[in-house]
């Protein structure tokens, strides 16, 4: 089966065919930076890496371009109250989401532009539209005509008579139409400003991204992510100045994230209905996290509380605990053929992931094969025949981003001291020491290292992870 990706454009699953063979040119909406990030943000970053993980597993080259808008209405409300240099707030929030992008295991993309160093780009992109009839000028202020545009509306499915002013829409008397949307602001006392040919001004919220895509992708791109709450107006009023100028599509597939709700409402900052990525993380590690988002389908609404929580923690247990060693003494690896058992973890695993990436369905696959390990194990299979097991398991873990190691930051230099310790625990316990053998696993169990007695002797594994 092709590899398919529903588009909220079509409102179909089609295959993907990209506008060069074997490239993804892909650009993803980031973070308004105006406030510390919420698990929100997080689980939109997570879902457009697993996508970007698994094209590169099926041997696509991704071109992957995530903006950060540090130029808006929001930022410069923000620092007002705080009584910071918008820019200066912006940049402290920046270089919080960055570290938060290395803490949650999320590859690094390609390019990372923001708004307030991409203004020549913006002001020619304006430029260009007002030259071709698409927009207009109001005492320093520059509009979109949305009437201009037969296919407004054709992302959200709104029909612009029926539309309304509304979120991030300004009703502004001077606009021939309330729907028009502002491409250039003109300059207010206390806010960042540009030379323009409209005088001392800022860009508006919508030509940001479409500048910063053109600029680093193209006037094409493959993928266009972003949560499905920007589809109107931001998506929509990029898609119209975009084709307007270009007068080709924009973005082959439309591609939208669920909300995450924390107590049956979408996680705002404007309601404080929000729990940090800092705190998610000051509480549980960052696979918890990941495999929380990977346990819903992406474009379904993910519902956060302490049982799902707890949920995906002992998902991610059992699948650490198929990577322990083989028990000890056992070596007949003739009864336990892997290969049967990889291969079906691999097919299951690509066939979910090719029906527009479902992460439920494919961690069922990582969940089967979890089991076969620990069946094979239990039954006496060699640490080789595990081993190959394992490595398939840490293969396609690996492709959804997750790390399996443990909470603690526990490493494979600490396995010579556990083995060490545990040769004086069983001399301990052959000469009949056995309070001292106690306390040697107790004080190992503190520091996060299991141990599991055996006939055949003494296994161990780290809290998650393996040694």
């Amino acid at each position: 089966m092709a590899l398919q990706i529903y588009s909220t454009l079509t409102r179909r699953k089609e295959n993907l065919v990209t506008l060069n063979s074997g490239k993804v040119r892909m650009y993803v909406c980031g973070p308004t930076v105006y406030d510390r990030a919420h698990i929100g943000h997080a689980m939109s970053s997570i879902v457009f890496d697993v996508i970007r993980r698994y094209l590169e597993y099926r041997g696509f080259e991704v071109q992957h371009v995530m903006n950060y808008t540090d130029v808006d209405d929001k930022v410069i409300r923000r620092a007002r109250i705080l009584s910071f240099e918008p820019l200066k707030l912006a940049e402290k929030y920046i270089d919080e989401y960055d570290q938060h992008l290395k803490d949650l295991n999320i590859l690094e993309p390609t390019v990372r532009p923001r708004a307030s160093e991409e203004i020549p780009a913006i002001i020619e992109r304006v430029e260009e539209l007002v030259a071709k009839g698409f927009a207009y000028s109001v005492d320093g202020d520059v509009f979109f005509e949305v009437s201009r545009d037969p296919n407004y509306g054709k992302l959200s499915g709104r029909h612009l008579d029926d539309m309304q002013a509304g979120v991030r829409i300004e009703v502004d008397e001077r606009k021939r139409s309330p729907a028009d949307f502002a491409l250039w602001k003109s300059a207010k006392p206390g806010e960042p400003s540009w030379e323009s040919p409209w005088g001392l001004g800022r860009p508006g919220w919508h030509i940001e991204c479409s500048a910063m895509s053109a600029r680093h992708l193209g006037d094409e791109i493959d993928i266009h992510g972003g949560g499905n709450d920007l589809i109107f107006p931001h998506h929509e009023n990029e898609i119209a100045q975009t084709e307007s100028l270009t007068d080709r599509a924009f973005a082959r597939y439309w591609v939208h994230n669920g909300m995450m709700q924390l107590g049956g409402e979408a996680m705002s900052k404007s309601t404080g209905n929000v729990l940090s990525i800092e705190e998610f993380l000051e509480m549980h590690e960052a696979d918890v996290l990941r495999l929380l988002v990977l346990n819903s389908h992406y474009r379904s609404p993910l519902s956060f509380n302490d049982e799902i929580t707890e949920a995906a923690k002992r998902g991610l247990d059992r699948i650490k605990g198929a990577l322990k060693p083989a028990i000890p003494g056992d070596d007949d690896s003739s009864r336990h053929p892997s290969k049967p058992l990889t291969d079906k973890a691999s097919q299951d695993f690509i066939q979910a992931m090719d029906d527009d990436f479902n992460t439920p369905r494919a961690l069922s696959a990582i969940y089967e094969l979890v089991r076969g390990i620990n069946q094979a194990r239990d039954a006496g299979a060699s640490q080789q025949e595990l081993g190959v097991a394992q490595d398939k398991l840490r293969e396609i873990a690996g492709v959804l981003g997750l790390r399996l190691t443990g909470p603690r930051g526990l490493e494979s230099q600490a396995s010579g001291l556990v083995e060490l310790l545990l040769e004086i625990r069983e001399e301990l316990r052959e000469s009949e020491h056995w309070a001292l053998a106690d306390r040697i696993r107790d004080r190992l169990s503190e520091q996060g290292v299991m141990l599991e007695d055996g006939k055949q002797g003494t296994i161990w594994h780290f809290d998650g992870q393996v040694g």
